[in-house]
């Protein structure tokens, strides 16, 4: 009896490790990473949670999450949240569109499948938030406002559509064009952000860039390749937003535990921040509570009018998603996380930055809970590019100047580290309390609205001698393009060869056209060609699709 005891509690055990080990890797960080300054990461910006209500010990949880404060985000005995964001309304009240299940389910935590996405408002934005009524079925749930001012829930497979943040909701299903493209493991997760003429840059779990003109009209998919970053990890639940200085995604590698953060200037080409943008450990409250969520999952992101995420929004479990069964003490919940926000900045400099530049001016904003000439401790400030202001290093102030309630700030050129490759610049330092202080701004010799030419596979029709070409190009810019140059190649023997070149005329924003070229080249009529395509434009990168044909 006692052996079989034993090997009962054995197996049991065994198998506990086993759903603990499926759903936790240790991933090896980059040592480069030891050297980072305070503010050199995303992770860095998160603050503690302010107490509201009780501090609570009689709740559902595993001893990681007890006591707690439960009036932040929304979390109740009947049922088990998942994801969501939440917008300002005209109201003045928070809107949190969130999706859950009841808590008795038979299948607990893996009955997310049934979600329904429940509207909910709190007059704080750290809740607690309260059902208001529900919008549908759904799962993984993203709010976001349209042009014309009608807003859109997206869910998993689908999304919901209404004039007000209180409805009605009509179900839809969006269209999409993959461009002659692999589709990025798979439609889903999806994450939006919109342009500044009110078009819509999306995301897909995989790290594929889509864009849709109006975003309700079909979303079309123009890079190839994730841009995530290139090391090994279980990506998903992206979330991508955008500020008036650039774009900025972070992704999560679920299995890892530990997500990354991105920034672009177009939301086509990203450069990788260095360190975590979050992992577990994050959440404790202004009177030194720590809860220890297992995972921290769906982040999304509050922004204020300039864009700025002001908080972070997340799905979090007290223990692995198995062992959250039907009716017991674990559950799921939405939490909110303040972070810190990035100072109004601005290059005063008309000329470009380089190493050779001698003195750089910065003006920084006042604002109501800022006042750049009692709260900034001036030593400091680390002024470059954020490729060595990370790790603490770059450009020295030299001096400061009072302009009405800003201030206007002078660095020493020298160390700043600004190349043809950065589209920002950063300032990293403290404020007199010892709190992280930093700001972002846009170099004066970039152009932040740019065309972006995006070319589909060619069609090859054969001749007697040679072939005609046709490349279909658009334009999925904000601004009209250029004449730009178009290369078509193909690979034999090793080497590339080209078979046709020309000319792409000037497209505005979403126009597209067909180019055909006339090659001299002899193709077989059956035989695939590793073809690739080549758009050089004056105002973008060269951008390239890669595909194989069969004339």
């Amino acid at each position: 009896m006692r052996l079989k005891y034993y090997l009962l509690t054995l197996l049991i055990l065994c198998t506990l490790n086993h759903k603990i080990n499926s759903q936790i890797k240790e991933r090896e960080r980059p040592k480069s990473w030891d050297s980072l300054t305070f503010g050199g990461k995303f992770m860095d910006r998160f603050l503690p949670m302010p107490v509201q209500g009780t501090l609570t010990y009689d709740t559902w949880g595993a001893k990681n999450v007890i006591p707690r404060y439960v009036d932040n985000g929304i979390e109740d005995s009947i049922n088990s949240y998942w994801g969501g964001n939440a917008l300002l309304g005209k109201d003045n009240k928070y809107h949190l569109f969130v999706c859950g299940w009841p808590e008795n389910s038979p299948k607990g935590h893996m009955y997310w499948s049934k979600s329904t996405v429940f509207h909910t408002v709190s007059e704080n934005s750290f809740g607690p938030y309260k059902i208001k009524d529900t919008v549908g079925p759904g799962h993984n749930p993203e709010i976001f406002q349209l042009k014309d001012g009608r807003y859109i829930v997206y869910v998993i497979d689908g999304h919901y559509i209404s004039n007000s943040l209180n409805g009605p909701w009509k179900y839809k299903k969006f269209d999409f064009d993959k461009r002659d493209r692999k589709i990025i493991e798979g439609l889903s997760n999806l994450s939006f952000a919109k342009r500044e003429d009110g078009s819509i840059i999306m995301v897909c779990r995989g790290g594929g860039i889509w864009f849709s003109k109006t975003g309700t009209s079909p979303y079309n998919q123009v890079t190839e390749k994730s841009v995530y970053p290139p090391v090994e990890g279980e990506f998903e639940d992206p979330v991508i937003w955008k500020t008036n200085i650039q774009y900025h995604m972070i992704v999560n590698d679920w299995l890892g535990r530990i997500a990354y953060k991105l920034r672009s200037k177009d939301g086509v080409n990203w450069k990788i921040d260095p360190g975590e943008a979050y992992a577990p450990g994050i959440s404790n409250y202004e009177d030194s509570t720590k809860v220890d969520w297992f995972k921290y999952e769906r982040i999304k992101v509050l922004q204020d009018k300039y864009g700025r995420a002001t908080q972070a929004h997340f799905a979090v479990i007290d223990t692995i998603k198995w062992n959250d069964l039907q009716n017991d003490n674990h559950s799921s919940k939405h939490i909110v996380i303040p972070l810190t926000k990035g100072k109004l900045a601005t290059i005063i400099n008309k000329n470009q930055i380089t190493a050779k530049t001698k003195n750089i001016t910065v003006k920084i904003e006042a604002e109501k809970d800022f006042n750049p000439h009692t709260d900034i401790d001036f030593e400091t400030l680390k002024f470059g590019a954020p490729e060595v202001v990370d790790f603490g290093k770059g450009s020295k102030l030299i001096k400061t100047e009072q302009s009405g309630d800003d201030i206007i700030i002078t660095f020493e050129g020298k160390g700043n580290g600004l190349t043809d490759d950065n589209f920002a610049a950063k300032i990293i330092g403290k404020t007199i309390k010892g709190e992280l202080l930093y700001a972002y701004c846009r170099l004066p010799s970039v152009n932040y609205i740019e065309p972006i030419l995006s070319a589909r596979m060619p069609k090859i029709a054969l001749k007697i001698e040679g072939c005609d070409i046709s490349v279909e190009i658009e334009n999925f810019g904000q601004v009209n393009s250029k004449i730009s140059d178009l290369k078509i190649l193909y690979l034999k023997n090793n080497q590339e060869k080209v078979i046709g070149s020309g000319k792409i005329p000037k497209l505005k924003p979403f126009e597209k056209t067909t180019v055909v070229l006339k090659s001299k080249a002899i193709l077989n009529k059956g035989e695939t060609y590793n073809i690739k395509i080549v758009i050089n434009s004056p105002e973008q990168k060269p951008t390239l699709l890669h595909g194989e044909i069969i004339p």
